[in-house]
């Protein structure tokens, strides 16, 4: 039996964590090309009252190489030579 091919499909599921309006009511993953992406999605009603949905699609190498650049940009900001400077 062959491996399941997974290239151009993807899968939304309910977010339960959704804590403001902000956060996405989906989030999933999506293979296009062969290449992962992060799915998310907001269920929005148009002007004239149809629904629809809003998606956002983030490359997962991508926003994996952004939340290590934000840790390393946060460590390289903390000067060791500041330490006199601690009230305690």
């Amino acid at each position: 039996m062959a491996d399941y091919d997974d290239t151009n499909r993807g899968a939304l599921f309910k977010n339960d964590k959704k804590e403001s309006d902000r956060h996405p009511d989906y989030r999933g993953s999506i293979n296009v090309g062969g290449t992962e992406y992060w799915l998310s999605a907001w269920m929005k009603t148009s002007a004239k009252g149809t629904r629809y949905m809003s998606l956002s699609v983030t490359e997962k190498e991508a926003a994996h190489s952004s939340g290590v650049a934000k840790a390393k940009a946060a460590v390289s900001d903390f000067d060791e030579d500041d330490g006199d400077s601690i009230p305690f």
